[in-house]
């Protein structure tokens, strides 16, 4: 590759350094503790979760209530992949139970960094 202009090069390259991606601010929450957290949720009634952070997820269940469980320690990729498994012989999940970050490697998911819950704490939307 031969340069032509070596003075608009470095200009472009300087643009390029300059230019800092654009971070998105996180929403504030809109939720805020409502009881006492409970150590276990039935599997059945959970309709989807919302990985908030490495820490963090929101368990939206069937009737639309949410239990946020709050992870003791911080879980590895997990706030970036946004997907876990788990595995329990009961027809609960509870905060003794361990969930696995999934990894999108190649032709599939793959297991990650394995986390225990915490308690579930039951949430309500903040009143405006």
């Amino acid at each position: 590759m031969s340069v032509r202009n070596p003075a608009r090069l470095a200009l472009g390259v300087a643009l390029t350094l300059s230019v800092a991606p654009a971070v998105a601010k996180d929403a504030p929450d809109p939720y805020v503790a409502k009881g006492e957290a409970t150590n276990c949720i039935p599997i059945r009634s959970i309709r989807s979760t919302n990985v908030r952070d490495d820490r963090t997820i929101d368990f939206v269940m069937n009737s639309r209530k949410i239990y946020r469980n709050t992870l003791p320690s911080s879980c590895p990729s997990l706030g970036f992949e946004k997907r876990f498994s788990y595995r329990t012989s009961l027809s609960q999940l509870c905060s003794v139970d361990i969930i696995t970050v999934l990894w999108n490697a190649g032709p599939g998911l793959q297991p990650g960094a394995s986390c225990g819950l915490g308690k579930f704490q039951p949430m309500e939307k903040a009143a405006k």
